[in-house]
């Protein structure tokens, strides 16, 4: 089992009731990742629902997780032939942390017809770009961000003004990428804000909403970040990742608060 799926495990305890541990190794700062967080709820839906997959998830993170049990409470809220959609209350020292609705599906049966504006760019290959961001950050330890375009801020301090980061996505221990890996991915790159005003304080997420879109091949994962506005300090975050085919996998947007250093 890989470090993801142990660090993500949930067991039940009782009806509608699973507990996963939050561990260390997926902290920013003293905070575990939402992404992260967001997959030990999804897995607690996993084992509730009859479809396997997440279609699309959408978190609010209501105050910081800690490391830890975490409760995760579902509720189903309505399942037919296609689709299953459900809640889960995720509670920490009975406090409400987070709380998450989604759909599900089986992505393997899934079809209609497909169009996309949304190409993936050609960037620096995997090998050749930098090992980017903050590699003091716990959460480093296990995933592996390789930037190919805006981590200069990281070695200047000086922000291009462009709000936008590109670049690739792995696990460090180089397992390949499952839906799940999408949820936790889709909040793993550096925060685009960063290429605005530097490396600011925080950027905590007040919510997330992550679309599947496909099974990904193996391979690291190709991701793009971009904001458009901050307004009063509170940021859009539009991310667009594909697998290593370039395949369209995972569409994602998060509202993000900006906390400049003091």
């Amino acid at each position: 089992m890989s470090n993801f799926e142990s660090d993500t495990a949930v067991e039940k305890i009782g009806d509608n009731h699973w507990r996963g541990q939050l561990r260390e190794g997926w902290r920013i700062g003293e905070v575990p990742n939402g992404g992260y967080v967001m997959v030990v709820g999804a897995r607690a839906l996993s084992e509730a629902l009859p479809h396997p997959h997440p279609q699309v998830v959408n978190a609010f993170y209501i105050s910081p997780t800690e490391l830890g049990p975490i409760d995760c409470f579902v509720t189903v809220l309505r399942s037919s032939k296609r689709t299953s959609h459900a809640s889960v209350q995720m509670i920490q020292k009975g406090e409400p942390k987070v709380v998450l609705t989604a759909a599900y599906v089986d992505l393997n049966v899934c079809k209609g017809p497909n169009w996309s504006n949304f190409q993936a760019e050609k960037i620096l290959p995997w090998d050749d770009c930098e090992i980017g961001a903050n590699s003091e950050l716990e959460f480093r330890q296990r995933v592996d961000i390789r930037l190919a375009s805006g981590g200069d801020v990281f070695r200047t301090g000086k922000p291009s003004g462009e709000g936008k980061i590109e670049g690739w996505l792995a696990h460090q221990d180089q397992t390949d990428p499952d839906v799940m890996s999408l949820l936790m991915f889709a909040d793993a790159m550096p925060p685009p804000a960063f290429n605005v005003f530097g490396r600011v304080g925080w950027v905590p997420t007040v919510e997330l909403t992550v679309q599947i879109r496909a099974l990904p091949s193996r391979g690291p994962i190709q991701a793009r970040v971009q904001t458009s506005s901050i307004t009063s300090g509170v940021m859009e975050e539009d991310g667009t990742f594909w697998d290593a085919q370039g395949q369209l996998v995972a569409i994602g947007r998060q509202t993000a608060r900006i906390r400049l250093k003091q």
